[in-house]
């Protein structure tokens, strides 16, 4: 498929990426603009509701439902560095506004034009291998964000893109397919056990003898950062976007 370059892309940065990882949006407008998009960001998004979903706060998660589906069904095409929020609009949405007809429609309109970047980069805007042009001289292991594969079902185009960085020597992970402990509210409601998760993860990716651990998800990546920096290795946590957009820089 193609993207009209004269209708704009909307932005849905999500709020770890506005309160602890930044790069990442600079990084997903870069990489959408760099494909001849004219990216739109709406100042007034807030949450997609992600924690009063998971944490069971029905009328909450139903009220920032209906405000993320205003701001962003004027948009042809909404764009998210985050599986974990992609997943709540696509599948949590329409079942929130179930019994509510005119609201699920929009809820299902806006929820089908929704995309996780990777996802976009490479089924919508068709990136190629030649037209990534990220490059990496060093070694690379990938961590799947759980909702990337389990919810979004994407996990075949973050590896393709993966695979087209210039110099980059991709490490396979041990156990890739076990969470790193983020969890969202998890992580808070038992910090312990979370802990005790990123430790392991952070074994694993320290034994491939990998110089970045990348990721889809900036909450995977906030505890994996942490995780190793708590070890002091030398590897580094860093989002997909900020790869293939160049932002990472070898030591």
């Amino acid at each position: 498929m193609s993207q009209s370059t004269n209708l704009p892309t909307a932005l849905s940065v999500t709020c770890l990426v506005d309160l602890f990882r930044p790069e990442v949006g600079e990084a997903t407008v870069a990489l959408l603009e760099g494909q001849g998009l004219r990216v739109e960001f709406p100042a007034d998004q807030t949450c997609c509701g992600a924690p009063a979903v998971h944490a069971g706060f029905r009328e909450e998660a139903v009220a920032l439902a209906k405000r993320w589906i205003e701001i962003f069904e004027p948009f042809a095409t909404i764009v998210s560095p985050s599986p974990v929020c992609v997943a709540v609009v696509r599948d949590e949405y329409p079942r929130l506004l179930a019994s509510d007809e005119p609201w699920r429609a929009r809820a299902e309109a806006v929820a089908a034009r929704t995309y996780e970047l990777s996802e976009f980069l490479v089924d919508v805007l068709d990136v190629t291998r030649d037209s990534v042009g990220a490059r990496f001289d060093g070694k690379i292991t990938y961590q799947p964000a759980c909702q990337a594969w389990r919810m979004v079902q994407v996990d075949r185009q973050p590896r393709a893109l993966l695979a087209a960085v210039q110099g980059a020597e991709l490490a396979p992970l041990a156990d890739a397919a076990a969470c790193c402990g983020f969890g969202g509210l998890f992580c808070v409601q038992m910090p312990q056990i979370s802990t005790a998760v990123a430790e392991r993860k952070a074994r694993a990716i320290e034994n491939s003898k990998a110089d970045l651990v990348v990721t889809s998800e900036t909450g995977c990546l906030l505890q994996m950062a942490g995780a190793l920096n708590q070890r002091g290795s030398a590897c580094r946590a860093v989002h997909l976007a900020e790869l293939l957009a160049s932002m990472v820089e070898p030591d």
